[in-house]
């Protein structure tokens, strides 16, 4: 497949209102074609819920069960809370064909949001790319992309997919950081990130030129991509990455 539609999603969710964040998710991935490429922001269910961990650990199982169907020729993107062996953890997960393909616990907590006195941290070893069809995907969780020992594991990678939850303070921060990815990756990038009052939107569709679609006024944002894009920059430009 030499094109397909890259979707962010970009929309307010808050720690009081699980089921309607829920439906939100819902009808904008129904949105967005069968064969495309959709990553929602950060703990897009239930948001940190600090206070109630637990509860928003079964909501995020609960729900996934509703995800899962949409999966079945898109692949989708999102973090959730989630509780293993009595331990919390911020855990990206990849869908398609209906299963979890591939999930992963976000390794560098964000301590001035005091992530770390909530939940554990992953293993860098799970960040890593994943072959979908022959398409070659990764996954950053928001402050990841502040590492770059963690860019060196998305090598390679074809689309990289970054949910967020950043701060407005910071917004220019991370439209630089999201641009500069996808330049030096030579891959398209898609960052979603949260649109609450106190949080930087900018939300991206960008390529491995550097074109970027943002509209931080949008809660779907969509772009047809040409994957052949990829080859011919690292062709173009080459810098060991074809």
């Amino acid at each position: 497949m030499t094109s397909r539609q890259l979707v962010s999603l970009q929309f307010d969710y808050h720690d009081n209102t699980y089921h309607d964040n829920l439906s939100t998710l819902l009808s904008l991935i129904e949105k967005s074609d069968e064969n495309a490429i959709v990553v929602a922001p950060e703990l897009c269910l239930t948001n940190f819920s600090f206070e109630k961990m637990q509860e928003a650990a079964d909501f995020g199982e609960e729900s996934l069960e509703k995800i899962l169907p949409l999966s079945q020729n898109r692949i989708i993107a999102f973090s959730m809370t989630e509780k293993r062996e009595g331990h919390f953890y911020n855990t990206a997960k990849i869908l398609y064909h209906q299963k979890v393909i591939h999930s992963q616990d976000k390794v560098q907590l964000f301590k001035l949001g005091e992530e770390h006195k909530h939940f554990n941290a992953g293993e860098v070893e799970k960040v890593k790319i994943v072959e979908i069809d022959g398409l070659k995907v990764a996954i950053l969780i928001c402050f990841e992309i502040r590492f770059i020992t963690l860019w060196e594991r998305l090598k390679g990678a074809d689309v990289i997919m970054i949910p967020a939850l950043w701060g407005k303070l910071r917004k220019s921060q991370f439209e630089a950081i999201t641009k500069s990815m996808a330049i030096m990756q030579q891959a398209f990038l898609i960052a979603a990130d949260s649109a609450n009052d106190d949080m930087a939107a900018s939300s991206a569709i960008i390529s491995p030129f550097g074109d970027t679609l943002r509209d931080d006024a949008k809660q779907f944002l969509s772009l047809k991509a040409n994957l052949k894009e990829i080859q011919k920059m690292r062709r173009y430009m080459d810098i060991g990455l074809s």
